[in-house]
């Protein structure tokens, strides 16, 4: 019997792989990583559409940097396999301190499916966008935010969060990353993480980004001028923030813990 806890996740029942399925483009679906993965990884964090507008892999992206990945990846999946399989006879539904699903495919008709790229809501770690802009250049303040903000318990809704995320290049344009991101944030991350408060940020020139979190409900909180240099050159930086109070649901949406109908 698949256990309660992954609600609203679905099982393959014939891999027994948890999975999301996307609201508006059901034939593709949020998995766990899986080993092959990093075969995927290689290739797009080595494609120009996709590393230019991503400030932490390296490059030239090697398969070290890619089973690396997977490995850290696999880390943040096999801790809420636990968490999930510890609370399994728990009445109501509990809070998540990670998702357990991030990799997007694409399935086919005979049930197969393609990797398409990766999505994850975790706490923000980057003190620069988390303290104030008076404080932002100050390493020990920002340090403080970040560590304040890591040690948080979870389920606390004063924990905020960012958003990392691509989608292959080939799949660009058809509002799938926005339909990733609504259906993660809404189906688990606010009612399953207890997520109220996301900063997240988009290099400036990377409209698609933009849009993606405009249209999920994200605000302009600030722009970082040369916030980093990405291949000899400086980058400049759209601060974006979301906030549960300011965003009006979808009608779908899921609110509260559950309790668990074991009938």
């Amino acid at each position: 019997m698949a256990n309660p806890q992954i609600y609203p996740l679905e099982v393959n029942p014939k891999t027994g792989e948890p999975f999301l399925r996307l609201r508006n483009h059901q034939n593709i679906i949020l998995t766990p990583p899986r080993p092959e993965d990093a075969l995927s990884y290689l290739p797009n964090m080595n494609d120009p559409h996709i590393y230019k507008w991503l400030g932490s892999p390296p490059f030239p992206f090697l398969p070290e940097h890619a089973e690396g990945m997977y490995e850290k990846f696999k880390v943040v999946w096999e801790c809420c396999q636990a968490e999930l399989e510890a609370a399994r006879e728990s009445q109501e539904l509990v809070l998540m301190g990670n998702s357990p699903v991030r990799a997007i495919r694409e399935v086919q008709e005979d049930d197969s499916d393609i990797f398409l790229g990766d999505i994850s809501i975790t706490r923000a770690k980057d003190g620069k966008l988390l303290a104030p802009p008076d404080d932002a250049d100050d390493e020990e303040k920002t340090g403080k935010y970040m560590e304040t903000n890591m040690s948080l318990p979870v389920g606390d809704p004063n924990i905020i969060w960012s958003v990392g995320n691509y989608l292959i290049p080939s799949y660009h344009g058809r509002g799938i990353m926005t339909d990733v991101l609504q259906t993660l944030l809404w189906d688990w991350a606010v009612p399953r993480m207890g997520v109220r408060q996301i900063i997240t940020s988009a290099f400036e020139g990377n409209e698609g980004s933009f849009r993606v979190f405009q249209k999920n409900g994200f605000k302009q909180k600030r722009f970082i001028k040369n916030y980093m240099q990405r291949n000899d050159q400086w980058r400049h930086l759209n601060v974006m923030e979301w906030k549960r109070s300011d965003v009006e649901p979808p009608s779908w949406a899921r609110f509260e813990t559950l309790m668990i109908d074991r009938r």
